[in-house]
């Protein structure tokens, strides 16, 4: 997936008052090459289903068009695992959040192909959206799966999953919402799990590390990486009452 984090030296504080303007984003964008179909999806689908960023409140009952559980999933990637759960769940609504066009453009696709209603896509910076555009106490779930480890230590810092992101998301989350990370880089799992299991709104629903649970579907990067004997590490939080 492609979310990461750059920030600066961050003030002291609660949810999104940890965030000034100008210190954090969520991501690195880099460059890829668009096809003739994502073009064609991205220019006639996003504008049905795309929701466009702006610094007040969001209605997300209004922007499905009905009351539902709400799930967002940050940086989607290709969009081939975030429109796989939304099938397979068509009583929850998703709402995805991707900066690269190329993404953005083959989740378009599948969205039309798949006759999709229970998505939707939001291209912007992750950290300001939550922050900006989703009330607290809102989502039943945040779903970051396999974003950019940054391997080197002089990089961590660019990480998303870091104590400040992880309180704004624990403050979006409904009492009993969840978190569900997941990454194949261990050093990156035990750091996940160091941050989430210092925030004190979330608990973990299991003694370390979980199992993955049925609503993640293996892909078949994972699944070639799970025959070469490469890990996968699940967590799963929730919002305490």
């Amino acid at each position: 997936m492609s979310e990461n984090v750059q920030h600066d030296a961050l003030p002291a504080g609660e949810g999104e008052h940890r965030f000034s303007r100008r210190s954090i984003r969520s991501f690195v964008l880099r460059q890829g090459r668009m096809s003739e179909a994502q073009q064609r999806y991205l220019d006639t689908v996003l504008p049905r289903v795309g929701i466009a960023y702006r610094e007040a409140p969001l209605d997300l009952h209004a922007a499905f068009g009905r009351t539902a559980p709400k799930i967002i999933e940050i940086g989607f990637g290709m969009g081939e695992t975030t429109a796989r759960i939304a099938a397979a769940h068509p009583d929850t609504d998703y709402l995805g959040i991707e900066v690269h066009t190329p993404g953005v453009g083959a989740l378009c696709k599948l969205i039309e192909e798949q006759g999709l209603t229970n998505l939707r896509i939001l291209q912007h910076d992750a950290v300001e959206v939550l922050r900006d555009m989703i009330a607290p106490a809102s989502l039943a779930g945040v779903h970051v799966f396999f974003p950019d480890p940054w391997r080197k230590k002089r990089h961590h810092k660019r990480r998303i999953i870091q104590p400040e992101f992880v309180a704004l998301i624990a403050s979006r989350l409904a009492p009993g919402g969840y978190l569900h990370c997941a990454t194949d880089w261990e050093d990156y799992a035990h750091w996940m799990l160091e941050v989430l299991c210092a925030e004190e709104l979330l608990e973990n629903t299991a003694e370390g590390f979980a199992p993955r649970p049925e609503h993640r579907p293996l892909t078949k990067f994972e699944q070639r990486g799970l025959r070469l004997g490469h890990g996968v590490w699940d967590l799963v939080f929730r919002r305490r009452g």
